[in-house]
């Protein structure tokens, strides 16, 4: 009932774009008519302006074509780690976790924070959380790997400029049906105190659960919870989503089909730069997609280097 849910919500709201943009075309056909007919040069700029609108949304309904894999129109969990960079990495882990809530919050995702460990001084040392929502992780799938970020540093008295890395995993929400074999044996299973947002009781008991799996060593933690019970329950159905995407990427590698993101949690593996200074810019080293608005992509504006990534995917 889950899967059929999400895909029954995924082909209403493709329904509904196609049938507003049908409607939108014979608006703008309409204005143009009237337009020649009447040789008026205000209704005219406006059937064009009518026209490359629909052309965004008609592109936009071009990349969703090609989230097509078996887990694209699900939900999804968001994994950000601080890297090399010490307090500057936990303040660029707080901007990128503000960047992916603004991005949910325009696509009318919702998301809700799972495990957040605080950084000594400032920022946010990793966070897990959330995002549910239609093809949550068919876009998200985007970001996973090393983002990079230049800047002054806002830390440095002496105003030098400072490197910062963080990465990104982004896994899928499985459905039940979908049955992943976990041993017991094979999992470690640790309880501390919860730090952070979450409520007066995360500090008063060893309520959060950290669970280990060791042979692929996957790592998931969850604190969101009042009891511990639950908190295992809930990490246990993220590791075993995180488990089935590692066994996905597996046999894609096998098959040769994704090399280009096999290295996605290596450190050398940067997938996109963030330049504050001396200039700004963003760019994307895998489609060489950029842009000088880094302003508006820390405040959320990423479908544009999402949408190149899938078109990149599906053309390599």
């Amino acid at each position: 009932m889950q899967k059929l849910n999400i895909e029954k919500s995924a082909l209403e709201k493709a329904v509904a774009d196609f049938t507003k943009s049908y409607s939108k075309l014979e608006d703008s056909r309409t204005l143009y008519e009237m337009s020649v007919e009447a040789e008026d040069e205000e209704t005219f700029l406006e059937a064009s302006k009518e026209v490359e609108e629909l052309e965004r949304t008609l592109e936009r309904l071009e990349v969703q074509k090609l989230l097509s894999g078996e887990t694209d129109a699900n939900s999804s969990y968001m994994t950000i780690n601080s890297g090399a960079g010490g307090t500057e990495a936990c303040d660029w882990v707080e901007m990128l976790f503000r960047m992916y809530c603004r991005y949910a919050d325009q696509q009318e995702y919702k998301y809700e924070i799972l495990e957040m460990t605080e950084g000594e001084e400032a920022g946010i040392k990793s966070v897990t959380f959330s995002i549910e929502g239609s093809y949550s992780y068919g876009y998200l799938k985007a970001e996973n790997g090393v983002h990079r970020l230049v800047r002054v540093s806002p830390f440095d008295s002496n105003n030098r400029r400072h490197t910062s890395f963080a990465s990104v995993f982004v896994w899928p929400e499985i459905d039940d049906d979908i049955d992943v074999d976990i041993k017991t044996e094979d999992l470690r299973v640790d309880t501390y105190r919860a730090s952070g947002a979450g409520g007066q009781h995360v500090n008063k008991t060893d309520s959060a659960i950290r669970i280990t799996h060791v042979p692929t060593g996957t790592v998931v933690q969850c604190q969101k919870e009042r009891s511990q019970h639950a908190n295992r329950d809930r990490a246990m159905k993220m590791l075993a989503a995180a488990i089935y995407e590692l066994e996905v990427q597996k046999r894609l590698e096998e098959k040769n089909e994704q090399e280009k993101t096999k290295k996605i949690n290596e450190w050398g593996s940067q997938i996109r730069s963030y330049v504050l200074h001396p200039y700004k810019m963003v760019k994307d080293h895998r489609t060489l997609h950029e842009s000088s608005k880094a302003d508006q992509v820390l405040d959320g504006d990423i479908q544009q280097y999402i949408e190149a990534y899938l078109r990149w995917s599906h053309e390599s």
